[in-house]
């Protein structure tokens, strides 16, 4: 069975994390992303959280690169600038994710990759665009959120502002970039030509958090964090449950509990699963509003049955209710979830230096296009390989390039 982009061919120039998590979406999908990195090291991100082993490829990299080929090649000399050229001759894709005018500088933009291929769609990531007042600023995760009012929004009511803790600077950016690359691809089948593609950090992380601007459009006024109350009117909240791990108590025991304000039967239905029916006309509880107002007084009500229950017996027989809610699952209870197991979502793969490692995958279901997870590959392993195949260079070649420092063979 092919795959949704088996046939499309990435010359990837991205590190870390907003570039990478793009790409590794197109490599999941069946593209055949060929990773440049540079001989120093390559990818900063091979090296970063690296807490258990400095001399191993960090985790991080490894579960934002699967799927790919990686190809070492110096770019600031003139060899190795001509086989970023002939490589992108042969790309659909062009990706890249370096600071601002580092691709103009290596003689590698936009307006160079259009003489050399037309037909190429030329996908960049920057904190803020390539123009406007912020374009020359650098982005980290947490600038993106910070700029994009998703900061203001996450903590508790009173407090500072937080980090979210999913990167939605980063990987939701990524995320982004890959539909505008598969825009792009479609247009490209109808014009024959392909198009910069441009996405801004800050930009990425407004649209994931337009939603909260819905009362500043209607009052004028910032909207204040909530914690983990809903700003909407209804009931939500965290439920302390019993301890889940037979060493007692852990900071994630709760479930997160939606009574939304339209549906009133939630309620009801939480009433009946703690065995106390006679609130669903209790003057505290009994309206949306009334919910709201006293949600400290229901939390305590709802704690009265989840304290001697641990969250995953909670979750289950409140959500076997109907109800919106979910257990806190920590990192490590999420790697061995039997639900995303069984769906595949989180993996087992070998790998030559790391042995055998739990990993994440794409979360698309496409039912002609189901992805087959490779392990990322190690520094500069088909060098060669994508040299001969797709540059022109022959075995002495390479060879050649190797002696002189251009490229790195893993």
């Amino acid at each position: 069975m092919t795959q949704a982009l088996e046939g499309i061919r990435v010359i990837d120039f991205t590190h870390d994390q907003a570039g990478p998590s793009c790409t590794q979406m197109l490599a999941w999908l069946g593209a055949d992303v060929i990773k440049i990195e540079n001989p120093k090291g390559g990818d900063r991100a091979r090296r970063l959280w690296n807490s258990d082993n400095p001399e191993l490829d960090s985790f991080f990299f490894l579960l934002l690169n699967s799927n790919k080929r990686s190809t070492v090649i110096d770019l600031k000399s003139a060899d190795g600038k001509e086989i970023a050229r002939r490589l992108i001759k042969e790309a659909d894709v062009v990706a890249e994710n370096l600071g601002p005018g580092v691709m103009d500088r290596l003689g590698l933009g936009w307006d160079a990759v259009k003489e050399l291929n037309p037909r190429a769609v030329f996908a960049s990531v920057k904190g803020f665009g390539s123009y406007g007042p912020y374009s020359g600023f650098k982005c980290f995760e947490p600038v993106a959120q910070a700029t994009s009012g998703a900061m203001s929004v996450t903590g508790e009511a009173g407090g500072t502002p937080l980090v979210n803790g999913a990167n939605i600077g980063d990987s939701g950016t990524g995320m982004h970039l890959a539909m505008a690359i598969l825009a792009a691809l479609v247009q490209r089948g109808r014009t024959g030509k392909g198009q910069l593609v441009e996405v801004a950090m800050q930009e990425a992380v407004l649209n994931l958090t337009r939603v909260k601007f819905t009362g500043t459009l209607a009052t004028g006024e910032p909207l204040r964090r909530s914690g983990n109350r809903s700003p909407t009117g209804g009931y939500s909240d965290l439920i302390r449950c019993a301890p889940s791990k037979p060493e007692g108590g852990g900071v994630d025991d709760y479930i997160y509990i939606i009574v939304p304000p339209d549906n009133p039967e939630m309620f009801h239905a939480a009433m009946d699963v703690i065995g106390r029916p006679e609130l669903k006309e209790d003057e505290r509880f009994k309206t949306p509003a009334a919910r709201a107002k006293n949600a400290a007084a229901l939390t305590e009500v709802l704690e009265s049955w989840t304290l001697s229950r641990n969250k995953h017996d909670v979750m289950k027989a409140f959500a076997g209710r109907g109800m919106v809610c979910g257990a806190v699952l920590d990192t490590a209870e999420v790697l061995q979830d039997p639900h995303l197991r069984e769906r595949g979502t989180i993996v087992d793969l070998d790998h030559p230096t790391r042995g055998r490692f739990s990993t994440i995958i794409s979360p698309l279901r496409l039912s002609d296009s189901p992805v087959t997870p490779r392990r990322a590959p190690l520094f500069g392993e088909h060098t060669e390989e994508v040299l001969r195949s797709l540059a022109g260079y022959t075995a002495e070649d390479v060879a050649a390039l190797r002696r002189k420092g251009v490229v790195t063979q893993g």
